[in-house]
């Protein structure tokens, strides 16, 4: 049966406070609007460049003020409710930018931490090193919601294609992009690269985003949308500020897809000569 999905759309600013407030009204809207599932964006808890300032505000799991507030407001609901990723302290000193579902009776169901770290220098000047501070996951994950099979990705992991082709052969229906963009590799990119993902795997995309001018400085592209297997755009938001992105959805167009595309069952194995004394396995160069 169809049902109602949200993305949210944030403009976090460094106080975890004032953010996880922010979260439980979006939240909250979103439920009242007929959403049985809420994904926040990427960073919801701060976004903080000082790592100083972002230190200071660091918290394990079981002490954080997003993950407390996420569960309370699952359980309140009984939604799902999507924490698309916040910072979490681990033991060892380093740093997590983790996902997390948590049901309708408020228990977490799954967590996932980002796999690619966003490591670049931009043409605008911005230099990006998000190793220097979080340390990279190295397991996917999927979780089975009533209605579907949902897969995690979170921003920078939109431009690694294996990772959503892999989710969806293991029947993933919805595969999750929440996300902190910049404006300028959003402008180029974003929509193009969701609706890519979408059409490759014939999966619905979730994608919550931040956006607008945020107080550490940066500035994050929005436009958080859903995007249906074929590839359309059900729902976005505008580029800057709060929203509540709704669509319907109905888990029959993802079987519809692939019937149609196939490509998924079609693949077949191969091997690659390259130039050259430098042999290619699994698509790294050896």
């Amino acid at each position: 049966m169809p049902v109602t999905i949200a993305a949210i759309q944030m403009c976090s600013g460094t106080d975890p406070v004032r953010n996880v407030e922010t979260m439980r009204r979006l939240v909250r809207e979103a439920a009242a609007r007929g959403a049985v599932y809420v994904q926040t964006p990427e960073m919801t808890g701060a976004l903080q460049r000082d790592r100083t300032g972002l230190r200071a505000i660091l918290r394990q799991e079981e002490d954080d003020l997003v993950v407390a507030a996420a569960a309370q407001l699952a359980a309140e609901l009984g939604i799902h409710v999507h924490v698309g990723s916040t910072a979490i302290a681990l033991a060892d000193g380093k740093v997590a930018n983790r996902g997390l579902l948590f049901g309708p009776d408020g228990a977490r169901i799954c967590a996932y931490d980002k796999i690619h770290m966003f490591d670049v220098d931009l043409d605008n000047g911005e230099s990006w090193r998000e190793s220097a501070v979080y340390s990279p996951g190295a397991v996917a994950r999927m979780a089975d919601l009533p209605f579907a099979r949902l897969g995690f990705a979170i921003c920078y992991d939109v431009r690694f294609p294996e990772l959503f082709k892999t989710q969806a052969q293991a029947g993933a229906q919805i595969i999750s992009v929440p996300a902190a963009f910049t404006r300028q590799t959003g402008e180029a990119h974003w929509e193009i690269l969701l609706r890519a993902r979408a059409i490759e795997n014939g999966v619905y995309i979730v994608a919550a985003a931040q956006g607008g001018v945020h107080e550490d400085g940066r500035e994050t592209f929005g436009h958080s949308m859903i995007v249906d297997p074929w590839g359309r755009v059900l729902a976005s938001a505008g580029g800057t500020g709060e929203a509540v992105v709704l669509a319907e959805i109905d888990i029959a167009a993802v079987k519809a897809a692939h019937d149609k595309i196939p490509n998924l069952r079609n693949g077949r194995a191969f091997t690659l000569e390259a130039p050259g004394d430098h042999p290619v396995k699994g698509g790294v160069a050896a």
